[in-house]
């Protein structure tokens, strides 16, 4: 599938939003590790908008030993997104936001083409790595986007970061990923890209559930 080129540069893999398919687990993209996990962090509508704030304020990015900068949202105003099926097919997104919208520290908040540096170390390894956002969903029970590598990380791919607040009242925090390691270490040890994932992971969700210890 050939993406759209809404900024000058481009992601760095080829099977752009595979990680909304059903099946990523069983078909990831050739020579990638698929990873996807999910934790309930609560019930109810208020902590449904509570995580999503912090979700779309760049949370997930912005915790532990993982910091980023250069926010830069896209700047040609027309670009709206790429939305998927369930089968990872490309749809028309399923809503635009009209204006930007900040942080309370001013960062811009996810939208679709915003490019990020992320800098950090995970697992005693570098983290950089140059970020841009694929695709936002923000839909009355589900809030999300989808995260491509442009380049300069130890692995290429993509991740997905969705709060569901589902028809039993509850809030889940779903993220999936799939990884292609770049750096030679990663290339030949596939045991560490699942470890790297795994506490990647566990750093995503203590920053949109700060209770979650385990």
């Amino acid at each position: 599938m050939r993406r759209q080129n809404f900024t000058d540069d481009t992601v760095d893999y080829a099977a752009v939003g595979a990680t909304q398919a059903h099946d990523l687990m069983q078909y990831p993209p050739e020579h990638s590790l698929p990873a996807e996990d999910s934790w309930r962090i609560g019930s109810g509508e208020e902590r449904f908008a509570a995580a999503s704030e912090l979700l779309l304020s760049w949370a997930p990015l912005r915790s532990e030993e993982l910091s980023i900068t250069d926010v830069r949202p896209a700047t040609d105003g027309g670009y709206s997104g790429v939305a998927f099926d369930a089968e990872g097919a490309p749809i028309a997104p399923s809503r635009v936001e009209s204006e930007q919208r900040f942080a309370t520290d001013g960062t811009p908040f996810v939208s679709p083409g915003t490019s990020v540096r992320l800098h950090g170390k995970v697992d005693g390894h570098r983290a950089d790595a140059h970020l841009r956002v694929i695709s936002v969903f923000e839909e009355p029970r589900r809030v999300g986007y989808i995260l491509g590598t442009v380049g300069h990380s130890i692995v290429s791919g993509e991740e997905l970061f969705a709060l569901e607040w589902r028809d039993n009242d509850e809030v889940w925090f779903v993220v999936r990923a799939f990884d292609r390691p770049t750096a030679p270490s990663y290339r030949v040890f596939a045991s560490r890209v699942r470890r790297r994932r795994r506490a990647l992971f566990q750093r995503y969700l203590r920053a949109i559930s700060p209770l979650y210890t385990s």
